[in-house]
């Protein structure tokens, strides 16, 4: 993979002192002048001639054929199987923070299945007054809750972790998605079982053939943990975990159970290897941290990036990207164009919602010289996003989860970006 300029080198010198001037505003855009010969304004085209499709033509809508490129993507070398296997959000290619949920990271641990309303069933047994069994129109009945929130896998950017691995934001941070659930607070269900004094965890579980129990400390079941029905207004998808499923906001992925069957209370949580081994964070020192399940303040560009090259020349031009974390609401994110030298501080779009992802912008002028665009995000506990070497100094180079690292886009004088890294 190409690099960047070496950090003291001539041509690093004069690329610093050009990208500090980039924000200065100095560059003119050059658009085309209205009316010049071009046939698209000045000639009717073929589609305002006739009428177009009426309605109901596609009875559930569909993107538009152009947009064929916007899908997800699976890498085929992470797994021997995509029934074991997550697939990549394009990030690069949507706005604002809702992902569709036809385009919405999935991961799977013994794929997909299929499993009707009139079929569904949650049990909640173990340390409770009542053990019950709940119907899907049981659930309907109770009351419930909207929020957006983001799922994300505590392996998302974990290649990344010895080095620039991935040419494209899909791939370095697309094991994610930010969508509307609306679902039943899991306290409500619970407290209809009634708990008993003694009860501290509870352990979840799905209906599909791995099950993909997991136990989550009774304090955080009683809190924003929802039992989720909708996404984005409309049911679940398959693969989302139709027709319920758990959401346990801010936490890492793996939690979020799929096709929930059962919620069994407990005094101490189940010691699944997974959870003790599979999903710790490695020290620099040797150690483990045994449960780790917030995900950290993070950040990433998603435009200019390597799938989002920069094709209209100099001019104007729009640095956008997503922040969240796991702990809050995102209070501010600064973007650097020279590798961590110099920050600026993005405007961010809309309200910061907690434990949800939030657009951030950074207008400037671009005169074609390179970049080395990095973005760091702050959460509203004081947490600031660390470099990918203050993380290793950390965790050394071993480790493999909950990769939270600055990101580096490498934008180059032709426009097109690359993945890299500076020190």
């Amino acid at each position: 993979m190409t690099k960047p300029p070496k950090p003291n080198s001539p041509s690093r010198r004069q690329f610093l002192a050009g990208a500090a001037a980039v924000g200065a505003g100095t560059v003119t855009p050059n658009p085309s002048r209205a009316g010049a010969g071009d046939p698209l304004i000045t000639e009717v085209q073929d589609w305002a001639r006739a009428l177009g499709d009426g309605v109901v033509t596609t009875p559930y809508g569909l993107p538009e054929p152009a947009e064929f490129d916007v899908v997800r993507r699976n890498i085929s070398n992470l797994s021997n199987t995509t029934t074991s296997s997550p697939s990549f959000t394009p990030f690069h290619a949507l706005e604002g923070t809702i992902t569709p949920q036809g385009c919405a990271f999935e991961r799977h641990h013994s794929g997909a299945i299929e499993l009707s309303k009139p079929d569904y069933r949650l049990m909640i047994n173990g340390l409770v007054d009542t053990p019950l069994v709940f119907s899907y129109g049981d659930l309907e009945r109770f009351p419930r809750e909207t929020r957006v929130h983001f799922c994300e896998c505590a392996g998302n950017g974990a290649m990344e972790w010895r080095g620039p691995r991935f040419n494209g934001v899909q791939y370095t941070h697309g094991m994610m998605h930010n969508m509307e659930y609306t679902g039943v607070p899991l306290r409500l269900l619970l407290q209809e079982a009634g708990i008993d004094p003694s009860a501290k965890w509870i352990y979840v579980e799905g209906a599909d053939a791995s099950s993909n129990g997991r136990s989550i400390p009774l304090d955080k079941a009683l809190g924003d943990v929802l039992v989720a029905f909708k996404a984005n207004g409309e049911a679940l998808r398959r693969e989302h975990g139709y027709p319920v499923r758990l959401v346990v906001p801010g936490w890492e992925g793996n939690l979020w159970v799929k096709w929930l069957r059962r919620v069994e209370v407990r005094d101490s949580p189940v010691e699944a290897r997974e959870e003790t081994s599979k999903y710790s964070d490695l020290l620099g020192d040797g150690r483990a941290r045994k449960w780790s399940w917030a995900m950290d303040a993070k950040s990433m560009i998603t435009a200019p990036s390597p799938q989002m090259p920069v094709g209209h020349g100099t001019g104007p031009m729009v640095i956008t990207g997503l922040a969240w974390s796991g702990r809050g609401a995102i209070s501010k994110v600064d973007v650097s164009l020279d590798g961590g030298r110099n920050w600026q501080q993005a405007r961010l779009a809309g309200g910061c919602d907690s434990k949800a992802l939030t657009r951030f912008y950074l207008d400037i002028r671009w005169d074609g010289q390179e970049m080395l665009l990095q973005s760091r995000a702050t959460d509203e506990t004081g947490y600031v996003q660390p470099s990918k070497d203050a993380l290793r100094a950390l965790r050394g180079e071993s480790s493999f989860y909950h990769n939270n690292g600055i990101q580096t886009w490498w934008v180059q004088a032709s426009g097109e970006v690359e993945n890299v890294e500076v020190s």
